[in-house]
Formats: structure tokens, sequence, C-alpha cells
């Protein structure tokens, strides 16, 4: 299963990266202009159209992208003049710790909600805690990611600003993880680290409400529709105690519901560069959104195949976790 998942990757990534190459270059957003100046004249603009390769039909730029590609290398960004490959490796580890603590926040709250309205199904609880998820689901979030700001710094001045990933007073620990939280702790700084806590609170929250909702509902009809089953009434009309009958159900949602969390994992990367923007956070997802403002092709293109194999890294991972909680996958 992994492999011919692994093989079926490549055919998909190739296939990602030329449509994300070509729409990016017939969006109608030029570079070449920003990069030549305002005062430039029409032979500096295409001796800087030359430099960057533009020249060449666009199938021929597309060929030579993908063989760089399989080298390692993405390019260079045209606004930073930098490795598009270092500036991703350098994000990815801020960009997860966001993504990874906020969805195990969410979901610690939501697996548990989301089964506990299904054990108590149109009941007051089952009510409440649709409509609180109805309204994660509706909330955008930019706006969540402002509310939040506004709500606790501006109003009432328990968080600090959102001004990136710790204070500016203080200056960062020694990089081993890419986590200030991490390496202030490894530093024995615990300023650091006690600073690093305060930025990441607002941010992890506005994660976990975007992520819990989508698992509070999904978790609910998973389990609804096991308690409905055969099997489970089987249970109940055997005289099982209920612990007996809710052990039953949680097994058999175990495994639906950890790839739908790891599905929701990967489709939040998108959602999480609104609020890496909102909190100059500075991850890989603010980083992606920038180039696809200023429209720095090589960047979009880089930020695209790190969501690609983000992808297949979560899927895989959730693979190994699927065999380990249901065995019989091995036979499929």
């Amino acid at each position: 299963m992994l492999m011919r998942r692994l093989v079926l990757a490549i055919p998909l990534l190739i296939g990602i990266l030329f449509f994300t190459f070509m729409l990016i270059r017939l969006g109608g957003q030029d570079p070449v202009g920003l990069l030549a100046g305002p005062t430039a004249t029409t032979e500096e603009i295409e001796i800087v159209r030359a430099e960057l390769g533009l020249d060449k039909p666009l199938f021929t730029q597309f060929w030579l992208f993908l063989g760089d590609v399989v080298q390692g290398d993405i390019g260079k960004s045209w606004i930073s003049n930098r490795s598009v490959t270092l500036d991703i490796l350098e994000r990815i580890p801020i960009t997860l710790e966001l993504l990874l603590w906020g969805v195990a926040l969410g979901s610690v709250i939501g697996v548990p909600v989301g089964l506990r309205a299904a054990f108590r199904h149109d009941k007051w609880f089952d009510h409440i805690s649709r409509g609180i998820s109805l309204l994660g689901f509706s909330i955008p979030t930019y706006f969540l990611a402002l509310l939040l700001l506004f709500v606790f710094f501006f109003l009432l001045g328990w968080s600090p600003p959102g001004m990136g990933r710790i204070s500016l007073l203080i200056s960062p620990p020694p990089t081993v993880t890419g986590s200030y939280l991490i390496d202030g702790l490894l530093a024995g700084d615990l300023e650091v680290a006690r600073s690093a806590v305060a930025q990441l609170i607002l941010p992890i929250i506005a994660v976990a409400i975007i992520s819990a909702a989508p698992i509070v509902k999904h978790t609910r009809a998973i389990a609804l529709e096991i308690i409905s089953s055969d099997f489970v009434r089987f249970a109940r009309a055997s005289g099982l105690p209920s612990e007996k009958v809710s052990r039953i159900v949680l097994k058999n949602s175990s495994t639906p519901v950890t790839t739908f969390i790891g599905t929701e994992l990967t489709g939040l990367v998108g959602s999480v560069s609104l609020i890496e923007f909102v909190f100059a956070w500075g991850g890989v997802g603010q980083y992606g959104l920038n180039a696809i403002i200023r429209g720095d092709f090589a960047a979009v293109q880089g930020y695209v195949l790190f969501l690609a194999l983000f992808s297949l890294v979560v899927f895989i991972i959730v693979d190994l976790l699927v065999l380990v909680l249901e065995p019989r996958a091995v036979a499929e």
C-alpha cells in the first residue's frame, strides 16, 4: 500500500508542478518590470528577461525547471535573490510548530466532543456542540486571527502583540530545531522559552478553533454510523455493559478519525498561512503568501512543491498509523 502510494505520487507531483508553473506564468503577472525598475529601457528589460530564462518557450522553461527540481534546486527568489530551497527549509520548523500544536489541541478537544455528541444524539450536548462547530466553520480564518488579537491584546492586554515568534526585546536562542520554545529550553534560557510560549498561545488557539470544528463534525458522524451498526446493536442486545459498548465504538472509530485528522492536517496549511500573516509568524505559509502577492514565480513554485510533499508525508504517516490501529489493512 505504501509503495503504491509512493509510485502514484511521482506523476502527481509532476502534474502539480506543471499546472502551477503554467498558471502563474499565464496569470498576467510579470515580475520583469518590477526587477528591472521603473526607469529601465526596453533593452534592459529584455536582458533581465533573458537572465531569468523567461525569453524561452514555456515548455522549455518547464523542462529546465523540472531538471533543477530533481537535483534539489527550486531556483532563486527573484525578490530576495536567495535560494528558495534554503528559504523554505529554514521556515518549515516554524510552520510545523504552529500547525502541529494547533491541530493537536484541536484534536484533543474535537475528538472527545464529537464522540460525546454521538453518544448523546439529539440531546442538549449534541445540539450545543453542533452549533459551536458550525460557528467554527463559518468564521473566516483571517477575521478569527484579527479578532483574537483585538480582544486579548488590544482590549484585555493579556497577550503580547502579534509581531513574530518572540519578543523584539529578547535575542533568539542558538538555532537547533528552529523552534524558539524548544531551542530556548535546550539552551536553558527560560526567558526566551516564556516569551515563545506567550507568542504561541493566540496563533495556536486560532489553528485549534479552525481544526476542531470539522473534527467535531466528522467524529460525531463516524461514531453515529458505528453506533447504528449491526455489531453494536448485537453487543447491546447481548447485555454488554455500556462501558464495553463504548470501547467497541471507540476502537472502530479510531481508524477513520485518524485518517480524517491526517487529511485535515494537509488542508490546514493554506489556512495557517493567513494566521501566520496576521501574527507575522515568518513560516512557510507567510512566505508563500508574500510570494503570491509579489509575483515571485520561483518562491510560489517552491511553496506549492512544499505543500505537495507535506501532504505526501502526512498520508504515509497516516497509512502507518492505520496499519497499527487496523492490521487487517495490510491485506488491502
